[in-house]
């Protein structure tokens, strides 16, 4: 679930009565805590250290018994078939509404960086696989930093993941403002001599919808309805076709070859697309044969790059120069297909939001003193904070082709490109041969280039 790509759901692949995130790991039990609810930095986890210069490793009994429940190994019972398809679940996401804005953006010469960023963040996966195999006891991305970094490494990776997480709800409430906006475009109140916009009227709506959601303890009913993830994507593209094909809209391609200008903000949108690599691990550790870990990637790389590719190709072949940073926002009104779309969009998010922000209130809750962070008070007084920060931050910042691009240009290059091939070079050590060096060189050379130069014009775009 630590990934901003796709909604935080469980899978409905599992043939007994547990239940499968969309990480891959196991509840294991109906009394356990869910790990919905388990943040990525527990007390214990801390204290569990991972060497770095003899892996692979084993803990001694003494040690074993300082694992935390969050620690626990999942238990390897997810077929190939669930494997790919949880895969699938992870890799295909919101960031599909924004492919043809890319498009758009840097010319069609530009999907050349799509299927180069799928290339590069498979391989990268696969690495990640590699480091899991260099220790029984390394199951999650956190694991992996430790393991390389030590304390620091798990901290600052658990860090950047949360982050992810936050950023993922401030997209999911701009995502579902514009589309309700676009319901009711001639929306707006005054309160005070304070004028709200459609917009703002619609986000502060939102907002009070959601809030309710996220008091909850108990996630299992979300959980359940968020399955709906995948089908609501599926229900979206569908929806684009048809009317492509059916209206009068129609499928007109034109624009520019190649425009370096505004490539920086394609490059953060593309990497968007690809930004999952929180969750392989667990998914990897969920197998029943973690041999073919490898082909699950391959095959669930190659759907996504061809879904984003089509929808791309449709989406800026339908509506031009005029495409916004969500496709929806371009269906014509009163046509079925365009309503069902929008609608799906809009209440996706109040499924996935609670499931994205339960990490981060538990990871504050446990600053607090042992006694308040089990009040149930205290737990709605800090997740109502953080929903009204998301709407503060989602007020401020309105833009949703340009907060994607900026987590697609910084998170998503350092947890997917940079950090992966970092932790690889630093586990494996002398290990390495020259062209795995090379490899790995390159890629987070050239995950720094992306960063920096997408972060800057995701920037920019929104100062303006």
């Amino acid at each position: 679930m630590f990934t901003s790509v796709t909604p935080p759901s469980v899978s409905f692949l599992r043939g007994n009565n547990s239940l499968l995130s969309s990480s891959g790991k196991r509840q294991q039990s109906s009394a356990t805590e869910s790990s919905l609810s388990r943040p990525l930095i527990s007390a214990t986890s801390l204290d569990k250290d991972i060497p770095n210069s003899t892996l692979p490793i084993k803990l001694s009994a003494t040690s074993e018994s300082r694992l935390s429940v969050s620690e626990l190994p999942p238990s390897q019972q997810c077929s190939y078939s669930q494997s790919v398809l949880n895969a699938l679940n992870a890799l295909c996401g919101i960031g599909i509404l924004s492919t043809p804005y890319a498009l758009k953006e840097g010319g069609w010469f530009s999907l050349m960086l799509l299927f180069v960023f799928g290339i590069i963040t498979c391989y990268t996966g696969i690495l990640l696989k590699k480091c899991l195999d260099s220790s029984p006891q390394l199951q999650t991305y956190p694991d992996i930093g430790q393991a390389a970094f030590g304390l620091a490494g798990r901290i600052c990776i658990a860090t950047i993941l949360y982050v992810e997480l936050y950023s993922s709800c401030v997209e999911y409430l701009i995502m579902m403002s514009d589309n309700l906006s676009a319901f009711f475009p001639n929306a707006h109140m005054a309160i005070a001599g304070l004028h709200l916009s459609s917009y703002q009227l619609c986000a502060i709506t939102s907002t009070l919808v959601i809030l309710p959601t996220v008091w909850l303890r108990n996630l299992s009913l979300l959980s359940y309805v968020s399955v709906g993830g995948v089908v609501t994507l599926v229900v979206v593209v569908l929806c684009l076709l048809w009317v492509g094909i059916s209206g009068d809209v129609g499928f007109h391609p034109a624009g520019k070859a190649l425009n370096f200008a505004n490539l920086p903000v394609t490059i953060g949108l593309y990497s968007f697309c690809y930004g999952s690599h929180s969750v392989f691990p667990n998914i990897y550790s969920s197998m029943k044969e973690p041999s073919r870990f490898n082909s699950v990637l391959l095959i669930s790389f190659i759907v996504a790059a061809l879904t984003y590719t089509g929808v791309a190709i449709c989406g800026f072949s339908m509506f031009g120069e005029a495409i916004k940073p969500q496709f929806t926002l371009n269906l014509p009104t009163k046509v079925a297909a365009s309503e069902i779309a929008r609608w799906s969009v809009v209440a996706a998010p109040v499924t996935k939001f609670a499931l994205t922000i339960t990490p981060v209130a538990l990871s504050l809750e446990e600053l607090l003193p042992s006694g308040q962070n089990r009040s149930h008070g205290v737990s709605i007084l800090i997740r109502t904070i953080l929903v009204i920060s998301v709407l503060i931050v989602a007020l401020a910042v309105p833009y949703f082709g340009s907060v994607t691009a900026l987590i697609g240009s910084l998170l998503v290059m350092l947890v997917s490109l940079i950090l992966p091939c970092a932790c690889y070079m630093r586990i494996r050590g002398d290990r390495l041969t020259k062209l795995q060096i090379a490899a790995c060189t390159f890629i987070i050379v050239f995950g720094l280039f992306c960063a920096v130069i997408g972060t800057y014009s995701a920037v920019t775009s929104m100062a303006i």
